[in-house]
């Protein structure tokens, strides 16, 4: 129900308690930043507004009638009732504001976030991160339902209600162990080839799975059903290690494999494996404290 007109002005309300503190329209006035002609002119306003005369005025100061005697002790419950508002939502701000969710995508989660909150740290020592890792839609729906101020994704869908901006470009390759056919060939495979390949591959959420599979049948090819899923990426570079068979990982998440030759990369001819990892929150809200300061931090990372 919509506050009364009458008492929606609290500020003048306010004023005319200050007025019995310091006996005094001036006092009043200079207590509330704001001349003495704008502090009588909003008082006789709120005169007006009652229809009752609240203050005797004379050269020696301002004092209460009787009327004015009533409403000003009904003015300091609302009063003070608003600072106590003002002053739990304050408290609750600043509780907000010394903690963070943050949702991830298993390649964000392990390859580019520590190093963005060991930045954020340093600006916000007493800082309190909670990180949530999973696959894209995963996160998509942490951050819809409040469990996470602010995600991050690699797959190629937005859900509706969410808005995004990228944060990093990343490269998908192609992995088999040593030894394996793929190795020999100088040109590397075709797209047909490798939508033909049963794969080991992360589940059907997963953002690296869904970004591959949008890129072949953005040429023309329909993927085949992978030959075995998996839940993490360390699980398929062992997988594919062990000879399983061949997977499609971020460039990010084997560097290391690469580059003590674990792993080979196979290049598709004619196929671009490239992404765009993306940061997401709430459509129509604006970041705030912890979450807008970790969105600068990704920023400049870019």
């Amino acid at each position: 129900m919509p506050l009364p007109p009458l008492v929606t002005d609290l500020t003048s309300f306010d004023l005319l308690l200050s007025v019995v503190r310091t006996g005094s329209v001036g006092a009043a006035a200079a207590a509330h930043g704001m001349s003495q002609p704008a502090a009588s002119a909003r008082l006789r306003q709120l005169e007006r507004r009652l229809g009752v005369t609240l203050l005797h005025r004379s050269p020696r100061g301002s004092t209460l009638t009787e009327a004015g005697a009533l409403v000003a002790d009904w003015a300091r419950v609302a009063v003070d009732a608003a600072a106590a508002l003002a002053a739990g939502a304050a408290a609750l701000r600043g509780t907000a504001e010394s903690r963070l969710a943050v949702a991830a995508s298993q390649t964000v989660a392990e390859y580019l976030l520590p190093a963005w909150l060991v930045a954020l740290r340093r600006t916000s020592p007493e800082l309190a991160v909670t990180l949530r890792a999973g696959n894209s839609a995963q996160v998509a729906a942490a951050v819809l339902a409040g469990r996470a101020g602010l995600g991050f994704i690699e797959g190629p869908d937005l859900p509706t209600g969410l808005h995004a901006e990228a944060v990093a470009e990343d490269r998908l390759v192609v992995l088999v162990p040593p030894g394996h056919p793929w190795t020999r060939r100088r040109r590397g495979i075709t797209p047909a080839e490798l939508s033909g390949t049963p794969l080991v591959a992360r589940e059907a959420e997963s953002g690296t799975r869904r970004a591959l599979e949008a890129a072949l049948r953005e040429h023309g090819h329909t993927p085949a059903a992978p030959m075995l899923e998996l839940s993490s990426t360390t699980a398929i570079k062992q997988a594919v290690a062990a000879g399983s068979g061949p997977a499609v990982l971020s460039s990010l998440a084997v560097t290391g494999e690469l580059g003590t030759g674990a792993l080979v990369a196979v290049p598709v001819a004619g196929l671009p494996l490239r992404r765009t990892l993306r940061m997401v929150w709430p459509t129509g809200q604006q970041l705030t404290g912890p979450a807008r300061d970790l969105q600068t931090i990704a920023r400049r990372a870019t």
